[in-house]
């Protein structure tokens, strides 16, 4: 097994500390997102008035980019199954 001493080195130097998160409205997912914390996202979705029965946090924290990755990932296999459309609050 050969490892590439270049890219070790460059995924190293990125932190790892976005959070990817799942609302839930019941069974609902309505809506996929990323943050560097939790806790506080958390709290500002319900001041955002926000309808949602719980926040589900993925771990473990991982770089922003493969968060952000996940995100669209995951919000095009929910696109694929439910007709073209996007989470309640996964509209941008």
């Amino acid at each position: 097994m050969t490892i590439n001493a270049d890219a070790l080195y460059h995924s190293a130097m990125k932190p790892r500390n976005s959070y990817r998160y799942v609302l839930r409205d019941g069974r609902d997912v309505v809506q996929y997102g990323v943050t560097d914390h939790p806790g506080m996202r958390d709290y500002q979705h319900e001041l955002q008035g926000k309808r949602y029965t719980r926040m589900s946090v993925v771990r473990p924290a991982v770089t922003r980019d493969s968060a952000e990755e996940w995100e669209r990932d995951m919000i095009e296999a929910y696109q694929r199954s439910h007709g073209g459309k996007k989470p309640r609050y996964n509209k941008a």
